[in-house]
């Protein structure tokens, strides 16, 4: 593959969870000319500037120059960066092609592409389908949102390979084709710091199925009205699915979300030909994905979960749901807080007074807003730093407690991102005796 020789690349964003390092990685190796311009600074992106050590790149950081933005050939947009910014506006004034890692792995691939969006569930739900078809098909891949760009399995993936694609909405903005499968777990509010209205936010998800053609799948939830109404702009073939028929018993996963998470993905691995007595003895084998409710250990008969990714409050009103239902002897302690992305903590309060015996408080503008709605509630401690927040929930609970990070909100007044506060979590509570 040789499109992109000393082609004047540039990369709008490194960011921090993979995405800019990926196609940064993947132009070097092509033989472009890369030059990665990002806002944060050099000490801020230290971890992803180690990992490209030994590579021929130019870089602009703690800011973008306009000039970079008229010069390049291509540049690939990192998906949080709005398609607002005042310099890829710049750029399409001057005919400049822009695309993510994302719409070009469409453009460049010839696989058999599953792809997974939703507001919530769609790590999950792509891990699992993953899991359940790694055995029919040797040649398989999971990537995207999950952690690893796809311009990093490029080169590995061959026509006709199965690619299983974790896609936020941020990643469907510049999207012109769409999967063989697409699926859609849910759309719940999210992301309204970001999206003018609950009407952009839902258009955001639609770029998933907007471009399949009557071969291909729209695999949609039931259970969700805005979901199935979009059955109604497809131009494929449409299945549904709907967690009343999808069981948990024997399985490592637990909660009542994770029967959509399940019934997505036995609709996929259905329509995949893998036979129902393998769906069911491989469920039986996942182990869940990691930072979404996940068991970090018991402390003094007290256990301690990382559901970090939880970044909305109906996430943690699910993860509540959750663990009242399996531990429901235990008293819940809950760690939140962090930034408000436009979004209202009202139910979550209610939630809280409910069936939380303790809430352990970061700072940030979502917790103002949460903190709004419980002024009667009496069990509520303000802390400044993760490992606080750790050894205040470490106080307040007692053996056959369970303490949960489920923060409700965006990380980036005091973490790199939600996996660094995530990370921050597991360190400080592997540091309690």
């Amino acid at each position: 593959m040789t499109h992109f020789k000393d082609k004047k690349v540039l990369i709008m964003g490194l960011g921090l969870h993979g995405g800019g390092l990926g196609a940064t990685k993947f132009f070097c190796g092509q033989g472009a000319n890369v030059l990665v311009t990002d806002l944060k600074t050099k000490e801020q992106l230290k971890k992803p500037l180690n990992k490209l050590k030994g590579f021929k790149i130019k870089y602009v950081l703690g800011g973008h120059r306009e000039k970079d933005f008229v010069d390049a050939d291509l540049i690939i947009k990192n998906p949080d960066v709005p398609v607002s910014s005042p310099y890829l506006e710049i750029a399409r004034k001057n005919n400049i092609e822009i695309e993510t890692d994302v719409s070009l792995f469409f453009k460049l691939s010839d696989a058999f592409i599953i792809g997974v969006t939703g507001t919530k569930g769609k790590s999950t739900t792509a891990s699992l389908i993953y899991h359940l078809l790694k055995l029919k098909y040797k040649k398989l891949f999971l990537a995207g949102n999950i952690g690893l760009s796809p311009l990093e399995i490029l080169g590995k993936v061959k026509p006709n390979d199965k690619v299983v694609l974790e896609l936020s909405s941020f990643e469907l903005e510049n999207l012109k084709q769409s999967p063989n499968i697409a699926v859609i777990t849910n759309i719940l509010p999210d992301h309204l710091n970001r999206y003018t209205s609950m009407f952009e936010y839902i258009n955001s998800k639609k770029p998933i199925f907007q471009y399949q053609n009557k071969n291909d799948i729209l695999v949609l939830n039931d259970d969700d009205y805005i979901v199935r109404q979009m059955e109604k702009e497809a131009n494929s073939k449409v299945r549904f699915f709907t967690e009343k028929y999808a069981m948990l018993d024997g399985l490592k996963i637990f909660g009542q979300h994770n029967k959509a998470n399940i019934a997505a993905a036995v609709e996929v691995a259905k329509l995949m030909g893998v036979e129902e007595k393998i769906i069911k003895k491989l469920l039986k084998s996942f182990k869940g994905v990691p930072s979404r409710q996940e068991f970090i250990g018991e402390v003094k008969g007290v256990k301690y979960f990382n559901d970090t990714t939880a970044t909305m409050p109906e996430a943690v009103i699910t993860a509540i749901k959750s663990f009242s239902g399996k531990f429901f002897r235990a008293n819940l302690i809950f760690i939140l807080g962090g930034q408000n992305k436009g979004l209202d903590y009202l139910e979550l309060a209610k939630e809280i007074k409910e069936k939380v015996v303790g809430v352990v408080m970061l700072p940030g503008t979502a917790s103002d807003k949460i903190k709004e709605h419980l002024l009667n509630y009496k069990n509520l401690y303000e802390v400044c730093s993760m490992d606080e927040a750790v050894k205040k929930a470490k106080e307040l609970s007692l053996p056959g407690d369970v303490v949960v990070l489920s923060p409700g909100a965006a990380s980036f007044n005091l973490f790199k991102n939600e996996f660094d506060r995530g990370d921050q979590f597991v360190k400080f509570v592997k540091k309690l005796k």
